[in-house]
């Protein structure tokens, strides 16, 4: 069963554009924000794609921290912080959410998984009647498997269903087969009442159909199709006419 758009978790985004001062700083002075106004959620999978630097991560952040995540990541229970390097976006931004709420939730980010996997053994060590948290992960310690294995251990054993989760750039580990693994698991949690918001580089993982994606550039916000994003026209060119496009690269 699928969430519709009027229980939907998240309906929204809204800048909060009239107490922002100045817009020559970070993260005011980043594309995305200079062009976000209002972006509406798909109910079960919305992409943010787009160049770096264009402020996808910054903006995902924020609406993580909004919706009650740690900004290093984890479930909504993780409070841990290891480096205060999130940006104040949070606090110019508002979620619009829907009338219900979600049972679970957790906020995935590459560049400080790591951080989470030692808070859990950290915990973990902790005397508790209750059973170790890995064991909600799998049961196999995160640090002892590689990148790829343990994003996949959280992503397949940790989400449970009708929940809302945010994922920076997943495939960051993942190899291609891995990633369409991504797409089969997406479709399952779609289907459980979820919600995903994913910041994305790659076609393999934007491809899930039930979704919306938004490309950001310096032209501003606009809502692609797979075939029309410039991540999958660039892949694309680069598989039809491989020699052509590397001896443009290498040799002239």
């Amino acid at each position: 069963m699928y969430l519709s758009k009027i229980n939907q978790y998240i309906r929204s985004v809204k800048l909060l554009r009239e107490y922002i001062s100045s817009h020559n700083k970070y993260p005011f002075n980043l594309p995305i924000i200079k062009e976000l106004d209002e972006l509406e959620f798909h109910p079960q999978v919305t992409y943010l794609i787009g160049e770096n630097g264009m402020g996808k991560s910054t903006l995902l952040e924020a609406i993580a921290i909004c919706a009650g995540f740690n900004p290093e990541g984890g479930s909504f229970n993780f409070n841990f912080s290891t480096h205060d390097s999130h940006s104040e976006l949070e606090q110019y931004i508002r979620l619009i959410k829907g009338i219900q709420r979600p049972k679970d939730g957790f906020f995935l980010r590459a560049e400080s998984y790591y951080n989470v996997a030692t808070n859990i053994e950290e915990l973990d060590r902790e005397p508790s009647p209750s059973p170790k948290i890995i064991e909600r992960y799998g049961g196999v310690s995160l640090h002892e498997q590689s990148h790829g294995e343990s994003f996949f251990a959280t992503f397949s054993n940790r989400f449970d269903g009708e929940g809302l989760y945010i994922m920076d750039e997943p495939e960051a580990a993942l190899s291609p087969l891995r990633q369409l693994s991504m797409l089969a698991r997406i479709h399952e949690l779609a289907q459980q009442e979820s919600q995903l918001i994913i910041a994305t580089h790659s076609p393999i993982i934007m491809a899930y159909p039930n979704s919306i994606i938004y490309e950001f550039s310096l032209d501003g916000i606009a809502e692609k199709t797979l075939e029309e994003t410039q991540h999958y026209m660039l892949m694309k060119q680069f598989f039809d006419d491989k020699d052509r496009l590397l001896h443009h690269l290498l040799y002239e």
